[in-house]
């Protein structure tokens, strides 16, 4: 029996991206990994924020909520900022019932030591141009990589996944 006092995850260096979140010990699917927390803020004021990095006007921790509230990860957020976007991930994010928060949950088994990552299927106002899914690139190296971080068109059904709040966002 593992010991509930141990944390699923643990963030370090990522050979993918800058920070990453890995596996802390084995993870069994469907475990809730961890909350993604931060500041609620609106869409107007994720505006208003963005870019809070010139030098990477591209890279936001927000996380849209279907209640049209926004996670700024930037502020009061946790450990799960640092997780990195797949196109075949190990994780996907789940809103609770009340649809205030986002939780991290494990797809399939998760073995100590593997980077989590769930597909951010980040959706833009407006037209998406190739200059834009550029601009968003994805790096996973996945056998499905479709090259972007953004979401593809749907062709029915879809999922609340980090959004990009009127100007470009993460």
């Amino acid at each position: 029996m593992t010991d509930p006092a141990t944390p699923w995850h643990l963030v370090k260096k990522s050979t993918l991206h800058g920070n990453g979140v890995f596996a802390a010990r084995d993870i069994p699917a469907g475990t809730q990994i961890i909350e993604y927390r931060g500041k609620r803020i609106t869409p107007e004021q994720a505006d208003d924020m963005h870019p809070v990095n010139p030098d990477d006007p591209f890279h936001t921790f927000f996380f849209s909520l279907s209640s049209g509230k926004i996670i700024d990860g930037g502020q009061r957020g946790n450990e799960a900022r640092w997780i990195n976007h797949a196109c075949a991930p190990n994780c996907e994010t789940q809103e609770n019932a009340s649809g205030k928060k986002v939780f991290v949950v494990a797809l399939e088994d998760i073995p100590a030591g593997a980077e989590l990552f769930y597909d951010y299927g980040l959706i833009l106002d407006g037209r998406i141009t190739k200059k834009l899914r550029s601009q968003y690139q994805c790096l996973c190296g996945a056998e499905s990589c479709r090259g972007t971080m953004l979401a593809l068109p749907k062709k029915k059904s879809g999922s609340g996944k980090k959004k990009k709040a009127g100007k470009p966002s993460k």
